[in-house]
């Protein structure tokens, strides 16, 4: 029983053996049939992957083109605001520049008033010094009656001028 199912599979295999161009011929006409089913397929329905293909790539390209003039867009939005930026921070130096000159100026006048308070503090303390020696003097030694009416017209026209 053994030899013959041997017999069985080797003639099976020999008669496939036997025929490989009918073999050959019907599947070379089945893939034709299938292309050609594919073929009438898209031509019925109009779907080419090709087309889609081709869609996708103008659609992938337009979308990349906007988002390019959108950042075209935004890049000159940012240029135009930090330009603006940099004015107002060159008017804001220019302000605080115009100020220190300000300040320093105010600064010098000031040391010139407190300067020419000092001297004239000075000068009146100077003077009350002197007023005060010379009515200690006067009050030592009696001035004769001659000086006194003289000292009285001059402190009267003092007074007078003080007064106009």
């Amino acid at each position: 029983m053994i030899d013959l199912a041997r017999d069985d599979s080797g003639h099976g295999l020999s008669r496939i053996g036997a025929q490989p161009i009918a073999l050959a011929a019907a599947t070379l006409l089945i893939i034709i049939a299938a292309v050609a089913a594919i073929a009438v397929w898209r031509a019925y329905t109009g779907i080419s992957p090709e087309l889609d293909r081709t869609m996708a790539a103008r659609q992938l390209q337009a979308r990349v083109t906007q988002a390019s003039e959108q950042l075209v867009e935004k890049t000159k939005g940012i240029e135009v605001t930090q330009q603006e930026s940099i004015d107002q921070l060159q008017m804001v130096q220019d302000q605080l520049h115009e100020m220190r000159r300000q300040l320093a100026a105010q600064q010098a006048d000031s040391k010139r008033l407190s300067e020419q308070i000092t001297a004239l503090t000075d000068a009146i303390t100077g003077l009350r010094e002197s007023f005060a020696s010379a009515r200690s003097s006067e009050d030592s030694t009696p001035a004769p009656s001659h000086h006194r009416a003289l000292r009285a017209r001059a402190h009267a026209s003092k007074a007078g001028k003080s007064r106009g």
